[in-house]
């Protein structure tokens, strides 16, 4: 089968196209006949050994398709090793979830993964309450294109995006931000305290590192909650003293999706249930953010990498 292959860690570079053998479903697993493939930020993080998880070479990236059994069923499946990269692939029986009619491919892949965390961050991080301010920073983004809805279908009181393009911020309005601003601000903390009315912000969702992690937090209310998920600016933010959250009495949490899985409850089944529900009744979107051959998966992760991309990016394994 055609795949893209990493024999060793790096940036795009090491994506390379080869031919393998089809990979063999074991006890509790099931063969896909792979239609399309999400491309995730943490795919870049997998190629160059920087993710939470360490990776193991030969690997072949990518944890996410969506396709077809030999039963014929359409599944959307996660992958808890990688292997996502190809024209077939192996998942857990338990990991791959029914794809119910009205759900295309790019919204089945985007509810997966970015819809996902973006349900977990406001449901189980930061506990949205009704009329409380939300941050989404990367709003254009895979997780915060989602965000920004459902953070107002949830009765968020005022969404305030940041995104880094006049484009950018135009779709997060136009998703339902009820303001948007520049991610490159140089004062985050003023820019979002003063997006809010001049108020201090109750929620921020972010997953960009550094100096925006360090001025999200000093912006936020009393009670208010930053959850960080991610980090790609690639840039540590300062270490958190716990006595510097009694000033406002914050709360900074973190979230790795793979820890939803252990959770009691099906909550991550209850999730997606929920997110196909909204997909099929036009409430929620996924946001095409392109589309590349399989045999393009560098150039997927170089638009990745530079932030200048928006929505969901996907892999066809038929080009």
């Amino acid at each position: 089968m055609r795949a893209v292959q990493v024999t060793e860690f790096g940036g795009p570079e090491v994506l390379i196209p080869a031919e393998l053998a089809d990979p063999v479903p074991g006890p509790g697993q099931v063969l896909i006949e792979v239609d399309r493939i999400g491309v995730n930020y943490a795919d870049t993080h997998q190629a160059e050994n920087s993710y939470l998880a360490p990776s193991k070479l030969p690997l072949v990236p990518g944890g996410e398709v969506v396709g077809h059994t030999s039963e014929g069923r359409r599944v959307v499946a996660l992958l808890g090793d990688g292997g996502g990269y190809a024209e077939r692939a192996v998942a857990a029986q338990a990991m791959a979830f029914p794809v119910p009619d009205g759900v295309d491919d790019l919204n089945a892949l985007s509810m997966l993964v970015q819809g996902a965390t973006a349900w977990i961050l406001l449901r189980k991080n930061t506990h949205l309450e009704p009329g409380e301010s939300v941050v989404v920073h990367a709003a254009a983004g895979g997780v915060g294109s989602i965000a920004v809805q459902l953070a107002k279908a949830w009765g968020a009181g005022r969404v305030i995006a940041t995104a880094s393009s006049e484009q950018k911020r135009n779709l997060a309005l136009e998703l339902g931000a009820d303001v948007a601003v520049d991610s490159r601000a140089e004062n985050m903390t003023d820019t979002l305290r003063e997006a809010n009315g001049g108020k201090r912000v109750d929620i921020v969702l972010d997953m960009v590192g550094g100096t925006t992690t360090d001025q999200s937090i000093a912006a936020l209310a009393p009670f208010g909650r930053l959850a960080f998920y991610g980090m790609a600016g690639r840039e540590q933010p300062k270490p958190i003293e716990l006595r510097n959250l009694l000033g406002h009495s914050t709360t900074v949490t973190g979230m790795w999706l793979p820890h939803a899985f252990r959770l009691p409850g099906e909550v991550y089944g209850t999730a997606l249930t929920e997110l196909f529900d909204l997909v099929r009744e036009g409430r929620l979107r996924a946001i095409a953010g392109g589309e590349h051959a399989l045999a393009d998966a560098r150039a997927a992760h170089e638009a990745l990498r530079s932030r200048g991309t928006v929505g969901k990016l996907l892999l066809d394994p038929r080009k």
